[in-house]
């Protein structure tokens, strides 16, 4: 076991003189197809299993580590991609097109141009397109620690420690919690209004709209109502470019009914429309793409398992304590605002399954168990267009009998998740 841990593994950029693709780091694969597995776990699952499903506000779900996950191996797989950057202006030039690519591609997904299973129209009414979802918030993370790698990486001083060779690196991850914190808990939020008509709800009649006023005029809120990241998005994006479907309407004090309604009885704030992959919050997730490319260094510089195993334990412990510190002392585990402590909590846990999967895969060499995963790794963007754009479930259910309401994504929905 110790011969194991002391065995150097080739990097994925020094390859031999006659291979003409560099080898793939194994977790790596493993650990993205774990992303893309749990993602589609939530996403069909949660409703049939509330506990693995978002958390509607304040609180950590199986759900809420998807994202950070996501965030962290990007940033992983930049350390990888920038070890040697012989050219940073051309480096710099495919960064920004990749995350413009990603970027769109998210718009395209989650904009609304896809059906879900209950609607069989398509198309993007511009007026409400959504402009901010999962991929967009990865390009974010991407783009900035791609750029930090690029420019702000002190290469030519092999010999020194990893927190002197990338200290500026921290200083784009300090700055950037600095300001979000900053606004996050220092900006004023006056009282606000929404006006809800029939096209987004069933409550009202057709022709009919309602203005719903949000008493507010504090700051420093971390509800869902009086939030600065609310604010923000609402100023920047503009609220019919938010998310429709917040996972706040799970709360209590919205009486959600089972077919995803909202009683005008409920309180205001409800009723509007919040997006989680929102402004404020794409700066802490790209603090997140940060961390994960510290660990990627050590992957990429280290050529001991040993000593990449004993970097990432005391780094991701050292992350988790303080996550949870700040849990206890006010600062609330929110995915929805991609606070602070949510941040740490995250991506210690991401660095403590990514350790466990090299362990197993890179150190032990047990893919056998993880070949699934493996593939699903490598072909993650894929998959994941495939299920967040529903046309794997749109596929399924273009198969019915005799009638097309006799399909068996219908007969899932009405037996398992509208119970």
């Amino acid at each position: 076991m110790a011969d194991l841990l002391h065995k150097p593994l080739l990097d994925i950029e020094e390859q031999p003189h006659t291979s003409k693709k560099p080898p793939r780091a194994a977790s790596l694969d493993v650990f993205r197809g774990l992303c893309v597995f749990l993602m589609m776990l939530v996403d069909y699952g949660g409703a049939m299993i509330p506990i693995i499903a978002h958390s509607p506000w304040n609180g950590l779900h199986l759900a809420d580590s998807v994202m950070p996950f996501f965030l962290f191996i990007a940033g992983v797989s930049l350390a990888l991609v920038y070890k040697k950057v012989p050219n940073r202006i051309e480096a710099t030039w495919k960064a920004v097109l990749k995350a413009i690519k990603l970027f769109l591609l998210g718009v395209v997904i989650q904009g609304g141009y896809f059906h879900g299973i209950n609607s069989l129209t398509y198309g993007v009414d511009m007026k409400r397109i959504r402009w901010l979802g999962i991929l967009q918030k990865i390009s974010v993370g991407y783009i900035v620690a791609a750029l930090c790698e690029i420019w702000l990486s002190c290469r030519t001083r092999r010999e020194v420690s990893f927190l002197k060779s990338y200290y500026w690196h921290w200083c784009v991850a300090f700055s950037l919690s600095a300001i979000y914190l900053g606004l996050l808990y220092g900006l004023y939020v006056p009282d606000w209004q929404f006006e809800m008509s029939n096209a987004t709800s069933s409550v009202f009649p057709t022709n009919h709209s309602y203005v719903y006023m949000v008493k507010c005029s504090l700051r420093g809120d971390l509800g869902p109502a009086c939030n600065s990241a609310g604010m923000i998005d609402r100023y920047i994006l503009g609220i019919d470019h938010l998310y429709k479907k917040p996972v706040y309407r799970n709360l209590k004090e919205c009486n959600m009914s089972i077919d995803g309604q909202v009683p005008d009885n409920s309180a205001s704030w409800c009723h509007a429309p919040f997006d989680p992959e929102g402004v404020l919050s794409s700066l802490t997730a790209a603090v997140t793409c940060i961390i994960g490319l510290q660990y990627g260094h050590l992957l990429a510089h280290l050529q001991d398992h040993k000593g990449r195993m004993e970097n990432w334990t005391l780094f991701s412990f050292s992350l988790l304590v303080a996550g949870l510190l700040l849990a206890v002392i006010g600062d609330p585990v929110n995915k929805s605002l991609y606070t602070f402590s949510y941040m740490l909590i995250t991506s210690a846990s991401a660095g403590i399954t990514y350790s466990a999967l090299y362990l197993l895969v890179d150190v032990y060499d047990y893919r056998c168990l993880t070949f699934v995963l493996e593939w699903m790794g490598k072909h993650s963007l894929s998959i994941f267009v495939l299920v967040s754009s529903n046309l794997a479930v749109i596929t399924i259910q273009g198969f019915c009998w005799a009638a097309p309401e006799n399909n068996m994504i219908h007969w899932i929905v009405s037996r398992f998740v509208r119970r």
